[in-house]
């Protein structure tokens, strides 16, 4: 909150400007962090971390760019009530552990704002210390994260404070890569995808505001016209203050481009996906590793997830281990098999807690064995998804089709997708899905994941199954 205070009152523009009363509301919100603050300098997160080197980090950087401003705007009484807290701060994340990847660069972005305001050899060395360790992109310009709305904007915001506030320019080139990448993770509307996230983000809604900063120093230093486009567009909402006043290059103009790429097929296999997008239709395909076969959507009629389960001894989960590239497409398979146990010859006493460990162990009799598949391919006007399940005869199959909440879904009876033919339809848009039909209600076979967010319809069958639904624009 002081940030929201001292911008207030640093702003010219602004109706609160010179204030006391941005003062006296500073005084309070630096008693909350006196309160909130342990003895070793940590803030003290009451829902979840407790004497945290990495809140107090996320504090740090808000604080510096806080004191930064005051500083310049020769306002002593902001500085009296920031600097001393934010420096008892900075004393604790300069030797402070960290939980997660992104905290590293938190932690090293607040150090080089404090640098910047006390230069000391202390911060740089620690920040050094984190940097060695290399950095968490992968080869599809990905934050190791993979948080799509939450922490890549953290990351690249970081690395850009780092590289500004150090003179090290080369640690723009980790942020470049990632909005790069970014731009081939954004449907129509500009909501990003979050289907592969391993943080709290996943299958959340959100857009690159986050990103907003980043986008926008690299735009105007660049001169690269497709992240200047995505910046101007969140502009309004995205742009803080505080930020253009502590960083007055950004009141340039950054260039535009005619158009953010809207059509092409991408393939980002260390993540093990592959995004389809073609104009208002965008596809999001997991290769592997995932429950969520596909993700697809038509401007406002969204799909969340197709997936599926066979109920095979309660382990029939489709999640694939095996990708092939066919024509237009990918080719997804998991393979499993289920016996039975044989007791020990010669015999041996198995005790109450040793079962599960004995069961590699043991002879094997009466094994059934399953194979699952998807088929992934574009079609024209939309994707064409085949699901197969064979192997063992009569095993219970159920398809989910989960459709974001709010949709109108037609052509089905309560959540069972009997007939051939299903719309989904959100404001002006539609997609009709063909491949229905229902020869049993067991839905929630056993083993499979609890239903998706969403609404969700089901088709079912009986191995061998063989199914081929089409998702169709419009």
């Amino acid at each position: 909150m002081w940030d929201i205070f001292a911008t207030a009152f640093l702003c010219p523009q602004s109706k609160f400007a010179k204030s006391n009363l941005m003062v006296e509301r500073l005084a309070l919100a630096a008693k909350f962090i006196d309160r909130s603050t342990t003895p070793e300098g940590n803030i003290y997160l009451p829902v979840t971390n407790f004497n945290s080197p990495p809140d107090s980090a996320f504090a740090v950087r808000t604080a510096a760019q806080t004191a930064l401003n005051a500083r310049r705007g020769g306002a002593k009484e902001i500085s009296t009530i920031v600097e001393p807290r934010l420096k008892r701060m900075v004393e604790a994340i300069t030797t402070g552990g960290i939980h997660t990847p992104n905290h590293r660069w938190v932690v090293g972005a607040g150090l080089a704002q404090a640098n910047e305001l006390w230069p000391d050899s202390r911060y740089v060395r620690r920040i050094d210390q984190w940097l060695a360790e290399g950095l968490d992109i992968d080869a599809d310009g990905q934050w190791s994260e993979r948080s799509t709305v939450t922490y890549n904007p953290i990351c690249d915001a970081c690395f850009v404070v780092m590289a500004d506030k150090l003179k090290r320019p080369a640690l723009l080139e980790p942020a470049r890569r990632n909005l790069e990448s970014m731009l081939y993770l954004l449907h129509a509307g500009g909501e990003v995808d979050t289907s592969f996230s391993r943080r709290q983000d996943l299958h959340t809604r959100g857009t690159m505001a986050g990103y907003w900063f980043p986008l926008h120093y690299l735009a105007v230093k660049d001169r690269d016209g497709r992240f200047g486009t995505l910046s101007r567009q969140l502009w309004p909402v995205a742009a803080p203050l505080s930020t253009l006043m502590a960083y007055p290059e950004l009141n340039r103009q950054a260039p535009v481009a005619s158009a953010l790429p809207s059509d092409y097929v991408r393939e980002m296999p260390h993540n093990q996906v592959l995004r389809i997008r073609r104009g208002l239709a965008s596809a999001t395909v997991h290769t592997g590793g995932r429950d969520q076969i596909v993700s697809l959507r038509y401007g406002d009629a969204i799909v969340n997830a197709v997936r599926f389960a066979s109920a095979f001894f309660g382990k029939g989960q489709f999640v694939p281990s095996e990708m092939e590239k066919v024509p237009g497409g990918v080719k997804l398979t998991q393979r499993l098999d289920g016996p039975y146990f044989q007791p020990f010859d010669p015999p041996r006493v198995v005790d109450a807690d040793e079962w599960d460990r004995t069961q590699p162990t043991r002879p094997r009799t009466q094994v059934c064995r399953m194979t699952h598949s998807a088929t992934v391919t574009e079609i024209a006007k939309g994707l064409r998804v085949e699901i197969a399940a064979e192997g063992t005869d009569d095993v219970p199959v159920a398809v989910e089709i989960s459709v974001r909440d709010g949709a109108k879904i037609e052509g089905v009876d309560g959540h069972l997708f009997r007939g051939e033919e299903a719309r989904v339809s959100s404001g002006p848009h539609s997609m009709r899905i063909t491949g229905g039909g229902c020869e049993h209600r067991y839905t929630d076979v056993r083993g499979a994941l609890p239903r998706f967010p969403g609404q969700s319809i089901y088709a079912t069958g009986l191995t061998p199954f063989r199914r081929t639904f089409d998702f169709l624009w419009g």
